[in-house]
């Protein structure tokens, strides 16, 4: 078995751990479903207890109730509303629809997906209501940059931002500069979707050279090298078991001095501010 997965903590004191199981993507192939859905229940078997998922993820949020049923008041999941339903009435509509995919009556994490024309207050009052009401517990942003941060900071109940989950991965070290900054010193947690890049970063020759020092997979690397932020969360998809059991076994890789300093020659860390990036 690897490492326990550690937890950080959301500004309103819950913990959230920082080691999870991504969906993007999931449920697009009715013929994955029965390896997607196998993948996640040995993931929660082998101690895995954060699921993140979203509306816009095709038929994921419903694998992921199938998956989880049984077992939720174990679990923290983490569920995204789509900019375009972010409306007041629109959000807890979405909701509601996600909580019915996924068979359970409440959302741990519930995220606005990226930033759309909708007033921010507007969507905020909406979530203030379903943490109210019980449907979710916290709420957060996706895919929001450092001036985006500032400006939901700003709002009335802005402050009660929980988490802000972007693209962040060796080659995407951009936040590093400004919006990780701010997130540490707002004590927001920043949440790590596309940890090995849709796999394009395994060609990498400092990665292999990392690796295989160290007995371990690229990905497993390049996964270790984000869990050394004991604030960020990690949410690696795994469509089948044993891709379940490579990505779990990065907890159990620790990298060395050495090994960052080859890593940052080959990925170098930003100098400068650069626009949040996206897939």
């Amino acid at each position: 078995m690897p490492a326990s997965i550690p937890h950080t903590t959301l500004p309103s004191g819950a913990k959230i751990p920082t080691f999870g199981l991504g969906t993007w993507r999931m449920g697009e192939d009715a013929r994955r479903r029965k390896d997607e859905l196998a993948a996640l229940r040995h993931g929660l078997d082998s101690g895995i207890t954060l699921i993140d998922t979203a509306e816009m993820y095709g038929d994921a949020e419903s694998i992921v109730g199938e998956a989880i049923r049984g077992r939720r008041d174990d679990l923290f999941i983490v569920s995204k509303v789509l900019p375009e339903n972010a409306t007041r009435k629109g959000t807890i509509t979405a909701c509601e629809r996600s909580l019915k995919k996924l068979k359970t009556d409440r959302i741990d994490l519930y995220l606005l997906h990226w930033r759309g024309s909708v007033p921010l207050e507007e969507t905020i009052e909406a979530f203030a209501h379903l943490v109210e009401t019980g449907k979710i517990c916290d709420w957060g942003v996706s895919n929001f940059d450092i001036s985006d941060m500032g400006e939901i900071w700003k709002t009335p109940q802005g402050n009660g931002v929980a988490a802000n989950q972007v693209l962040y991965n060796l080659s995407r070290r951009g936040i590093e500069f400004d919006l990780m900054p701010w997130c540490r010193k707002h004590k927001v947690p920043v949440m790590a979707y596309s940890p090995i890049e849709q796999g394009r970063l395994l060609g990498s020759p400092a990665l292999r050279d990392v690796a295989e020092r160290h007995g371990a997979t690229p990905a497993q690397v390049a996964l270790a090298w984000l869990m050394r932020h004991d604030d960020v969360v990690v949410i690696p998809k795994a469509g089948t078991v044993a891709h379940v059991d490579e990505n779990l076994a990065s907890l159990d890789v620790i990298l060395t001095q050495d090994d960052f300093a080859l890593l940052d020659r080959a990925f170098p860390p930003p100098r400068k501010a650069q626009p949040l990036e996206m897939l």
